[in-house]
C-alpha cells in the first residue's frame, strides 16, 4: 500500500500522533514523514495540524470503510441478495471498474466502494470531486432480464433510494432535481451515473453509481462548479458514520432495484413527485445552444420530465437536457 494511505491510516483517529512514532510504524525518518505530511497538505488538500512536542494530527477524523462492519449492519435479506462487496483505498472510478467486472461475467448485485477516485465521474463527464476518506463512492451492479429501452426512468427511481436512505438516517429536508441529483437547500449533496448495456431485445445490465458528499472541506471543494453541501453541514448528519450510511444506501438501493423489476416506474410516481423540489416551478431547461422556458407539471411512467411550454406538455428525456429554475420565477429561492 503507498505510504500515504498508511500514514492517513494512522491519523485517522483525529488524535495527535508524534513523528517520531509515526516513522517507526511506517519504517521512514521523521523527515520523511514530514514530507508525507507536507504533499498530503498540498496536493490532496488534507487538513493536518502539525504541533511542537505533540505531533500531527487530521482537523476532522476520518471512519473508513470497514467490509464486515457494513455487511453486518445490512437487513438480512439485502445482504443475501448482494453477491459481493469490494473495497478499494484507490480506483480510478468505481462504475468503471465494475463495468469491467460486469463484462467478464460478475454477478448481479456486487457493490464497490472507494476510498478515493482518481477519476470520479458525473454526469455529462464531469469530475465528481473524490478525496480519501471523505465522502461515499459506490457503485453497484444489477442485471436485468429488461431491455435497455425498458429501463428508463431508473435513475429516478435510484434518486429516491437515496432520499429514503438519508431520512431513514435522520437527515431531512432531502429532495430531488429531476433526473438523478439529490439536494438539500438548492445545494447538491449527491448524484447518480447510471451506465447501461445489454441485447437490443434484453437482457441488459446497469451499472448504478452514487457519489455523496459527507465531508469536504473548503480546500477539496474548490474545483466544484455549482452549489455544494456536505453531510457534515446538514442538522443531523453529522451523527451519520460512513459505513451505516453506506449499508444504508445498498439496502435501499437493492430495494427500489427489484422494485423496478416488477413493477417499473409506476409505482413510486406519486412519491418521487412527493420529493421533487421543482414541481409546478418555471424552469428552463437547456439543450445544447437551445432553451425552454416553461412550467415543470410533473414526470411520466417512462422517467421523462413534463414541461408546459406555448400551451402544451411535452415529455423531455434525460441526457437530452439540463435543468435549471428559471431565476425570473418568484419561487425560484424558496425551494428545498
Amino acid at each position: 500500500m503507498d505510504t500515504r494511505y498508511l500514514l492517513i491510516r494512522s491519523l485517522a483517529d483525529g488524535k495527535f500522533h508524534s513523528g517520531e512514532a509515526l516513522a517507526q510504524q511506517l519504517g521512514l525518518s521523521r523527515a520523511a514523514i514530514w514530507k508525507q505530511i507536507k504533499g498530503l497538505r498540498e496536493q490532496w488538500g488534507m487538513e493536518i495540524h502539525a504541533v511542537s512536542g505533540r505531533g500531527y494530527r487530521l482537523t476532522h477524523a476520518l471512519e473508513l470503510l470497514q467490509q464486515d462492519q457494513i455487511l453486518a449492519l445490512l437487513p438480512a435479506a439485502s445482504r443475501e441478495t448482494l453477491s459481493g462487496l469490494e473495497i478499494h483505498d484507490i480506483i480510478d472510478s468505481t462504475n468503471e471498474h465494475l463495468m469491467l467486472q460486469a463484462a467478464a461475467g460478475a454477478a448481479s448485485g456486487q457493490a464497490c466502494l472507494a476510498e478515493q477516485q482518481t477519476m470520479g465521474r458525473g454526469r455529462r463527464g464531469r469530475e465528481w470531486v473524490s478525496p480519501y476518506g471523505s465522502n461515499i463512492y459506490l457503485s453497484l451492479l444489477w442485471r436485468f432480464p429488461l431491455a435497455p429501452i425498458e429501463l428508463s426512468g431508473l435513475s429516478l427511481i435510484a434518486g429516491l433510494a437515496v432520499v429514503r436512505a438519508l431520512n431513514h438516517l435522520g437527515v431531512t429536508e432531502i429532495g430531488l432535481k429531476w433526473p438523478n441529483d439529490i439536494l438539500w437547500r438548492e445545494q447538491k449533496l449527491a448524484g447518480l451515473l447510471l451506465e447501461v448495456t445489454g441485447e437490443s431485445e434484453g437482457p441488459s445490465q446497469v451499472v448504478l453509481g452514487v457519489g455523496l458528499n459527507t465531508w469536504l472541506s473548503n480546500q477539496q471543494a474548490s474545483n466544484i462548479d455549482q452549489p455544494w453541501v456536505d453531510l457534515a453541514s446538514i442538522p443531523g448528519g453529522k451523527e451519520v458514520g460512513r459505513n451505516q450510511l453506506a449499508a444504508e444506501l445498498i439496502h435501499q438501493l437493492i430495494n427500489a432495484l427489484e422494485c423496478f423489476e416488477d413493477h417499473g416506474l409506476s409505482l413510486l410516481l406519486d412519491e418521487w413527485q412527493q420529493q421533487d423540489l421543482y414541481h409546478n416551478k418555471t424552469v428552463t431547461l437547456r439543450m445544447g445552444n437551445r432553451a425552454i422556458v416553461g412550467k415543470h407539471v410533473g414526470i411520466d411512467e417512462k422517467g421523462a420530465l413534463l414541461l408546459s411550454h406555448a400551451g402544451e406538455v411535452k415529455a423531455y428525456y434525460a441526457g437530452e437536457v439540463s435543468l435549471r429554475v428559471d431565476q425570473d420565477d418568484e419561487h425560484a429561492n424558496t425551494i428545498g
